[in-house]
This record gives C-alpha cells, sequence and structure tokens, in this order.
C-alpha cells in the first residue's frame, strides 16, 4: 500500500495544515518532492510535522520575493491552489540542515489562515473539487502517451540532457506526467497551470505545449525561455 492510500476519501486528510510556500515548486499526488530545509521557521514546522500527522502543504506565493525562494513577509498573499503531502523521509544534517520528502496527497483549496504562536503559517483549507487526486491513475487512460514521449525525447535532445529511458518506459502515465510537471524548468505562471490542470489529460497537454513553444524559441534563434 503507497501513502497515498491511507487516505481514501478528502475527508480522511486534516483541514487545518501548515503550509510551505515555494516560488516555482509544486507537488502533485503519489509524487515525490526533495526539499532542503534550513530556516528556523520551517525547522520547527518539519519537527511539529513529525511530531503529529506529518502534512506539510506546499503552495508558491502569489508574488515573487526577491529574496529567496520562500517569502520573509509572514502576510504575503499566497495562490489559491496548492497541495498537501506527507512526510515520509528525513535526515539531519551535520550542517543543521533538514532533508525531507514529501510524497503528494491531494490538491487543495486555501481558505481561511488560522492565527497561531508558530513560527510558520497554518491555514483551513478545503479539498473539495480534488476527490479524483485520491485515486490511483485516474483519467491516465486518455493521455496520448506516444506523443508525451516524442515531444520529451525531442526536448531533451534539444537541451542536450539524457533521460533514463528504461525507467520511463516503465512508469505509469499518472506518475510520468506528474513527476515531470514537478521537475519542469518552467516559471511559476507555467508551474501553477501544471497544478491546477483539471484531469491528468490537461495537464499532459499543457506540458506538451510548454514544450514545443520551448523547442520553437529556440529553432527560431529568438533564444526566448519561458519565466
Amino acid at each position: 500500500m503507497g501513502v497515498a492510500d491511507h487516505y481514501r476519501k478528502t475527508e480522511d486528510i486534516p483541514v487545518r495544515i501548515p503550509v510551505f510556500p515555494l516560488q516555482e515548486a509544486i507537488l502533485l499526488p503519489r509524487t515525490t518532492l526533495p526539499l532542503n530545509i534550513f530556516e528556523p521557521r520551517y525547522l520547527v514546522m518539519v519537527d511539529d510535522a513529525l511530531g503529529g500527522d506529518r502534512l506539510i502543504g506546499i503552495i508558491q506565493p502569489a508574488h515573487p520575493d526577491p529574496e529567496g525562494q520562500s517569502p520573509k513577509d509572514s502576510t504575503a498573499q499566497l495562490r489559491n491552489i496548492g497541495c498537501v503531502g506527507r512526510l515520509t523521509a528525513f535526515q539531519e544534517s551535520e550542517d543543521g540542515h533538514c532533508l525531507i520528502t514529501l510524497t503528494g496527497i491531494s490538491r487543495f483549496e486555501i481558505q481561511n489562515e488560522i492565527e497561531s504562536d508558530k513560527p510558520y503559517r497554518i491555514w483551513e483549507v478545503a479539498y473539495d473539487g480534488f476527490q479524483t487526486d485520491l485515486v490511483q491513475g485516474f483519467g491516465e487512460d486518455a493521455i496520448d502517451r506516444n506523443n508525451l514521449l516524442a515531444v520529451l525525447k525531442d526536448y531533451l535532445s534539444a537541451n542536450q540532457l539524457e533521460a533514463d529511458w528504461q525507467s520511463i518506459r516503465k512508469s505509469s502515465n499518472e506518475f510520468l506526467v506528474n513527476i515531470l510537471s514537478i521537475i519542469s524548468p518552467y516559471g511559476a505562471e507555467e508551474k501553477q497551470a501544471l497544478l491546477e490542470a483539471p484531469d491528468l489529460k490537461t495537464r499532459a497537454e499543457v506540458l506538451i505545449a510548454l514544450a514545443q513553444m520551448e523547442l520553437a524559441a529556440t529553432d527560431d534563434g529568438s533564444g526566448t525561455k519561458l519565466q
């Protein structure tokens, strides 16, 4: 049984969760996101999560913070949609950092911020409309896998990147689309569009369109990059 399988319905997931705002970072169901935690406020958050239900919400700030990937302002506006993950790996480093891995459970919509004496932010969230996030492989049969792999191959070749094609061929459509969305090198807007895609088919189509746009920009010699 996978980690996400412990949550059969959205009612199984707490509606009050700590949130970790991160620019250009998303999480999706049944995929993993490794994080290097070093800010004191988020080290406290990890400690509290380990002692509790092990859930942390990943969400993008609404506006970029030039000072870092996570906004310093504790009242910074956040995007409406994020994804909650379960802390499934934890390791302390000698420099006091924590290396953790989150496994995605379900997307959520933020509702109300909870007043707290904690140094991190806690939000009441809703999972309405994301019930199918808890169903493994939901909608993956509608994905044009051959087209996705063809575009991926062209993209990797154009950027002189290597890939483990044996592992890719063994991956399910759901895992392939979601992990490519997480590791894709696009900016905040594109990442959010991938996160908010209503289904896997749409998310795959967005991935393909983004890659084709970048390939076209490279081909015409403009050097344009998506941000």
